[in-house]
């Protein structure tokens, strides 16, 4: 039988072992519905400082608490909703949000509330609500569970991952495509390279553990990671080109007719302990290299870009003031990004717990008040029609109380 890829090149795509083609696979109601709905999950590792990327001009302990580290409304911002504020290194995101095709949802985090990166990345990966419980992701398991009744079990069950690592997110019985983008910046020596090879294979936890240190290590050392005054415009060049081509291989892969209709991607190198730069530094140019790739997802999918669904999530948030290397350490509630052309969008989605001393979680956090299980119940049923049952229990194991959050996709 002959792929349905064609042969990969060192550009292009580079099978998983075993996988032979990707079926055009729509779940049975959205196909009854007439839709072939996309969904898209891309993880920041490192922990998002949800505060800095969308900042609650509004709330009156906001510059107080972070001083002249806040963006606020005399600042160049792009303004939301009168509250809340864009950091001005995302204008597609504001222009997305703009047509109604991005939610933000502020105060959010998953049921994890240490401040492990390791931990906090395998419960919001795992879908469960401790670390250590599970070597598959919802996400796969979630494919699954629509898949189980399909005649044809491989071709209607396939996803992809891009990276070298496979995303705990997408691992599981679900078979993967994966793809490594051609300008992932290189390990330091061929120590480094051949001990990812090697892990990649018998060691998957510890391979992304590695491949993240590689990607840390390769933005530090960058060179310029300012933003362009007035523009948004990460000028970070590896970093920034990595995460274009890695957002338009995904988009490449969704937009094909008789292509996978879920995926995920990881980006490393949120953690920012010393001179983050909200504004003008390492994290706006971070923020720009993520609107660039929303948008590159945005173009790639072309047509099927009105069906289809992007998730932004990480770990968990930062803390709520500047630490003493004009930096954030780890928090708890950050920020959660929707963005795609099936949205109900142009809202921000809050129930915001204030930042005065006493509101704060521990006394250092943004509290969190939505669980992000919620959010990704409300996706994938209204979205991919996942049922109740299977989400409280396949899915998300012990999320009973998390009920799905609706009138997320406008086929809701």
């Amino acid at each position: 039988m002959r792929s349905a890829l064609h042969a990969p090149t060192r550009r292009e795509l580079l099978l998983a072992s075993g996988v032979l083609f990707a079926w055009a696979y729509v779940p049975k109601l959205a196909r009854a519905e007439r839709r072939d709905p996309r969904f898209l999950v891309i993880v920041l590792r490192g922990a998002l400082d949800g505060l800095a990327t969308v900042a609650p001009v509004g709330d009156p302990d906001w510059v107080r608490l972070r001083g002249d580290k806040a963006l606020d409304g005399a600042s160049p911002g792009l303004a939301l909703d009168g509250f809340f504020t864009l950091n001005p290194a995302m204008p597609n995101l504001h222009c997305l949000y703009k047509a109604k095709q991005a939610t933000i949802v502020h105060a959010v985090a998953t049921p994890y509330r240490e401040r492990s990166h390791f931990d906090g990345q395998d419960v919001l990966e795992s879908g469960f609500a401790k670390p250590g419980q599970t070597d598959s992701g919802w996400l796969n398991r979630a494919l699954a569970t629509l898949a189980a009744d399909e005649p044809v079990a491989t071709q209607g069950r396939a996803t992809f991952a891009v990276g070298p690592v496979t995303p705990l997110v997408v691992r599981g019985k679900a078979q993967i495509l994966s793809w490594t983008p051609p300008r992932l910046p290189p390990p330091a020596d061929d120590t480094v390279a051949r001990l990812l090879d090697l892990y990649v294979h018998t060691d998957p936890d510890l391979a992304r553990a590695l491949e993240e240190r590689i990607g840390v290590a390769a933005i530090a050392k960058d060179g310029d990671m300012s933003v362009s005054p007035g523009r948004g415009v990460a000028t970070g060049g590896a970093v920034r080109r990595y995460f274009l081509e890695s957002a338009g291989a995904a988009a490449k892969f969704l937009a094909r007719p008789d292509g996978p209709r879920i995926g995920a991607l990881a980006f490393d190198g949120w953690d920012t302990h010393a001179n983050e730069g909200a504004t003008n530094g390492r994290l706006a140019a971070l923020l720009g290299a993520l609107d660039g790739a929303i948008a590159a997802v945005e173009s790639g999918m072309g047509d099927a870009w009105r069906d289809t669904v992007v998730a932004v999530v990480t770990e968990f948030g930062r803390t709520a003031r500047i630490n003493g290397t004009e930096g954030t350490d780890h928090g708890t509630a950050t920020v959660a990004l929707l963005v795609g052309g099936a949205l109900k969008g142009g809202r921000i989605i809050a129930d915001w717990p204030g930042l005065s001393a006493n509101k704060l979680h521990e006394g250092r956090d943004l509290r969190p008040t939505t669980d992000l299980r919620a959010v990704m119940k409300g996706v994938l049923r209204d979205h991919l029609r996942v049922s109740d049952g299977a989400l409280a229990t396949a899915v998300f194991p012990d999320s009973a109380a998390a009920r799905p959050t609706g009138g997320l996709v406008a086929t809701a």
